[in-house]
């Protein structure tokens, strides 16, 4: 019990709340105005700044995918809470010296810099789920996942209204402030009660090894399902580093540009909490494979017409058909990795299909920049549909638990 007569779990999982929304606006609210702020730093072509513009959105999560391994690791000798406090900190200062920046490559810098001290959410959720008395954990851990998600959602909304109402660069100091707000009251209002266990340590296998796949029932299918999460999230991704040049050009360089580009980078995912626990009743009574094969399909529709409309409500309103298919795709994907995954071997699994994410954000990112640098913006859309067609075709041929149910 705390001082104010309220129980310390109530108090980490408020303050650890507002800690993960903090760090899911700080890696979202970019995305409507990342390209603008690129095409401030320098004199670019269209095609140069598409590409520049990639890198810098990839550069977070290429880090990301690298260093998550070892944040957990850490995390399990040193506590949570210390991580915690290193990764906020050292977050709040890298956002904020994005507001300083004079050229695009100390701008890629500090977005892998971002990346590096990316530790927040999945820590604060660990130490969430550790001090709280477990027959309270699922409600707290359903809370702790509204922050984050929360923060990515409205992210964009935030950034383009931030921007919009002061200026990019603000911005980034306004979001640097209140990380650092994060990290002064975790340091003081959370608890954490951890001892380390130097036999554990001893016993602890590299998290980059991955010879534990044999042991599954299935190694291709848990490889594949992977391989589609990379796929699937590749897509989401790829329009993000050009959206804002992309309304620009559709709203003919007038009118609140930041604010509707922060509206449509965020209706994909407010499209996927609304549709999830949809998708997840019909799955229930016709079967996770269906459901999978239903949003391959329909986000290949959705996706390809995208780049050839030149109203910005039409595309908003496709984005979000898209948000609605890839809720049939993630949340099964990760119902067959449990389905599919031995108990002692769940915590990798999905600690592997978390840098699957990273990486499609990565290639997504990329991807973006270099095809609307050959083709124009219409050619990201076409070829995120080809890519998520091949996919189901792979998915289809060469894994019979995915045709066997529908």
């Amino acid at each position: 019990m705390s001082d104010s007569g309220q129980p310390v779990w109530r108090k980490n999982l408020l303050v650890l709340w507002f800690a993960t929304f903090i760090a899911g606006t700080g890696f979202s609210e970019v995305i409507p105005f990342l390209s603008l702020y690129v095409s401030e730093l320098g004199k670019f072509s269209h095609g140069s700044l598409s590409m520049v513009s990639g890198l810098v959105y990839a550069a977070t999560f290429v880090v990301v995918a690298v260093t998550a391994p070892m944040w957990g690791r850490f995390a399990d000798r040193h506590g949570r809470k210390r991580l915690l406090l290193q990764t906020t900190i050292g977050s709040a200062i890298a956002i904020t010296l994005m507001g300083l920046v004079t050229n695009a490559w100390q701008l890629v810098a500090l977005r892998a810099a971002q990346g590096f001290f990316a530790g927040v959410i999945p820590n604060a959720t660990a130490l969430v789920a550790a001090e709280t008395p477990k027959k309270k954990e699922g409600y707290a851990l359903g809370i702790i996942t509204t922050g984050y998600v929360g923060g990515n959602l409205l992210g964009p909304i935030l950034g383009g209204f931030l921007a919009g109402l002061f200026s990019i660069r603000v911005t980034f100091f306004i979001t640097g402030g209140l990380l650092f707000l994060s990290f002064l009251l975790s340091l003081f209002m959370v608890k954490e009660t951890f001892k380390t266990d130097p036999k554990k340590i001893k016993n602890q296998s590299s998290l980059f090894d991955i010879h534990f796949l044999r042991e599954f029932p299935n190694p291709k299918l848990t490889a594949w399902l992977l391989v589609s999460t990379i796929i699937v999230q590749a897509g989401l991704y790829s329009i993000y580093p050009v959206i804002s040049l992309f309304v620009k050009e559709l709203m003919n360089n007038h009118g609140p540009i930041t604010v509707v580009a922060g509206i449509i980078s965020s209706l994909p995912g407010i499209a996927m909490l609304i549709a999830s626990p949809f998708w997840g009743r019909l799955g229930d009574r016709i079967g996770s494979n269906k459901i999978l094969i239903y949003g391959f399909i329909f986000s290949i529709i959705f996706y390809f017409p995208q780049g050839f409309f030149t109203s910005v409500i039409v595309l908003g309103i496709l984005r979000f058909l898209v948000g609605i298919s890839n809720a049939a795709i993630y949340p099964i994907i990760q119902t067959l990795l449990a389905k599919k995954t031995p108990a002692g071997s769940t915590g990798m699994v999905f600690s592997l299909n978390q840098a699957a994410q990273a990486i499609g954000a990565v290639v997504g990112s990329m991807m973006g920049g270099f095809i609307s640098n050959i083709f124009d913006y219409s050619g990201v859309f076409v070829f995120t549909a080809l890519l998520l067609l091949v996919n189901l075709i792979l998915l289809e041929w060469r894994v019979p638990e995915i045709r066997k149910n529908h």
